[in-house]
């Protein structure tokens, strides 16, 4: 009992906590020698579930971070009786929006005005423009009214009021208290991998938010996948974008749980795990080879604690390429001889795959994908040739006709050879160790070294005049460019169209050509995908943990949050690294930890290499 009062505390505390500020926040985007003109509304024509509405500009475009777009398109659809959708997009139609092929939205509801909870107006002001207001009865749930829209070819402005001291839960993802500080916060929407960096914008994107007013919640959920700071000051949200469209649905609620199926209706409900995943799972990366991780599996046993799945980091792999197996520490006979151990003892086994594939002709994974066209290209058609684990690599473009196909491919060569259960398909942001394409022009057999291994090399200039490299409005994100640690953002796919306007669309449809795939290899089973990296409908296909975690009192207070975060973002199969990932952790804080992680969705044990080791038979306590 006293266990249980301790965690149901531990989340009261998490609840009632203020999230992290940042500095400035409340300073106006735009100069008040400055004067956007908003919109007027022009014709009107009603359709069976709304009505679409012409906005032209109002006056002399300010375009102050770009180009002011005049004509735009308002549609306003009744959904279902709790959802409402509005969107405004330019009328000529140039502005990026997710593809329905990429991520399908539910559309299978035509509710009309009549019976919808919600109600929409809008208003027409000589000063600001036009704005829209939408309301639950007599309660206005979001309000423009009074703040100029701001839309542009690269910066979208949305300014909504908020009542004083609001209760807003929601948007990420960023290691974070649950409630939300709406006095003085940036949320920075731009995927990358992050160790645990409190407050910064890390691994997913995420753009709905619940709130809470009395006794009723009600949801805003943003579609866009556009860079962008969602800002809380002065009693508003702010959504500062950085292109597309300004693409807004509201749910009703009213109780959490209700927002959270409303939303989740739209963008896809939470995938079945197996019933395994629920278990205990043990990791680590630095393993020295495949008979080390086999006298953990034994000093598991010999310690009574369950463990249900054993996983492996990218030590199992000949020189981090993946699909491959080290011949000396981690043979592949001994892989196969281990898998069919744990099965025969009702075990699991999970192994790492990353999207980057080595530059390299002689290796089949690149030599096919090559052959089918299946990669990221420079402007100039060459190939994107960037730096992760295997050295010089490339990466899947997931919008290229032969992608899926290919990498379904790859996948089952690989689990032909060893039929794990489950795939942890990491580092999908897609991270990388470079800026830019550095490999390119490079040999072939080059290995360079890993950049943390030798002196910093001072930051590349920042191009100012290239806009999709350093777009007129900076979002507060926590690195110098957005193409740092990632794929430059002047990189092309397949449909012709640059990184910088879907970027935070790269992990998503990595987890979801995975998942299709194993749906369709074993149709009989339930696939079990980790990914760090999620987007809105992510909990369709993968589950997910915080990532790159300290071993901490903190990070383990923090974690509970996260927990809640991904309830909300529609992924309740969640969890962080017991004992936390990087650092050493002790005696008192792991056995804490497990007290709390055993509440976990996904409950797992994992550290970083140079660690002491944290497995939870070393203690007694534990």
């Amino acid at each position: 009992m006293l266990f249980k009062c301790n965690v149901v505390a531990l989340f009261y505390l998490s609840v009632s906590a203020i999230s992290v500020s940042a500095a400035a926040v409340a300073a106006p985007t735009v100069p008040s020698s400055v004067v956007c003109p908003g919109y007027s509304v022009g014709y009107i024509k009603n359709t069976t579930d709304g009505f679409i509405a012409s906005l032209k500009i109002a006056g002399t475009p300010c375009n102050i971070y770009g180009t002011d777009i005049a004509d735009l398109t308002l549609s306003v659809s009744f959904d279902t009786a709790d959802r409402l959708h509005v969107h405004v997009q330019d009328t000529a139609g140039k502005q990026y929006q997710i593809p329905s092929s990429v991520l399908p939205l539910d559309s299978s509801h035509k509710t009309g005005k009549a019976r919808s909870s919600l109600q929409f107006d809008y208003s027409q002001d000589k000063a600001s423009g036009f704005g829209f207001r939408v309301k639950r009865g007599s309660e206005i749930i979001f309000d423009t009214t009074g703040y100029p829209l701001i839309f542009e070819d690269k910066y979208i402005e949305v300014t909504s009021k908020l009542p004083a001291d609001a209760n807003i839960y929601g948007i990420g993802e960023a290691p974070d208290f649950f409630r939300r500080d709406t006095t003085n916060t940036i949320k920075t929407l731009w995927n990358r991998e992050a160790a645990g960096e409190f407050g910064k914008n890390s691994y997913g994107s995420h753009t709905v938010y619940l709130e809470l007013r009395g006794d009723s919640f009600h949801g805003v959920y943003l579609h866009n996948s556009h860079g962008m700071d969602i800002v809380l000051a002065n009693n508003t949200i702010q959504y500062r974008i950085l292109g597309g469209t300004a693409d807004f649905y509201f749910f009703n609620g009213p109780s959490a749980l209700d927002v959270i199926s409303q939303y989740t209706e739209l963008v896809g409900r939470p995938y079945r795990v197996p019933y395994w995943a629920l278990g205990l799972h043990n990791c680590r990366y630095g393993y020295k080879s495949v008979y080390e991780v086999n006298e953990v599996i034994a000093n598991y046993s010999k310690a009574n604690i369950p463990l249900e799945a054993v996983w492996s980091d990218v030590d199992y792999m000949d020189n981090g390429r993946g699909f491959t197996f080290d011949p000396v520490n981690y043979p592949l006979s001994e892989m196969q001889k281990q898998l069919e151990a744990l099965h025969a003892n009702n075990q699991r086994r999970v192994l790492i795959v990353h999207p980057a594939i080595q530059h390299n002709v002689s290796y089949d994974p690149y030599a096919r994908g090559a052959t089918n066209d299946v990669f990221v290209k420079n402007p100039d058609g060459s190939e994107y040739i960037t730096q992760v684990w295997p050295g010089y690599s490339v990466l899947p473009d997931w919008f290229a006709k032969n992608t899926d196909s290919w990498w379904g491919g790859e996948l089952t060569r690989f689990l032909d050879e060893v039929s794990v259960d489950g795939l942890w398909i990491d580092m999908n942001e897609p991270s990388t160790f470079c800026v830019g394409s550095c490999g390119s022009g490079r040999p072939a057999d080059e290995v360079p070294p890993y950049p943390w291994t030798v002196d910093p090399q001072p930051h590349r200039p920042v191009n100012f005049s290239n806009h999709l490299l350093a777009p007129p409005y900076s979002i507060h994100q926590a690195l110098v460019e957005l193409s740092d640690s990632t794929i430059e953002t002047t990189a092309i796919n397949a449909q012709g169209v640059a990184e910088f306007y879907t970027h935070n669309l790269y992990g998503y449809m990595h987890s979801k050509s995975t998942y299709n795939f194993l749906a369709s290899y074993r149709p009989n089973t339930r696939p079990f995908l980790l990914s760090p990296t999620t987007f809105a409908g992510s909990g369709k296909y993968v589950s997910h943990w915080v990532g790159d975690n300290h071993s901490s009192f903190f990070d383990l207070r923090v974690s509970i949050s996260s927990m809640l975060d991904f309830g909300i973002f529609g992924i309740p199969m969640m969890g962080a690294d017991i004992c936390g990932f990087e650092d050493d952790t002790t005696e008192e804080l792991c056995a804490r930890w497990v007290e709390v992680g055993a509440f976990y969705p996904f409950a797992r044990d994992h550290n970083m290499y140079g660690a002491i080791p944290q497995e939870l038979y070393r203690w007694p306590t534990v």
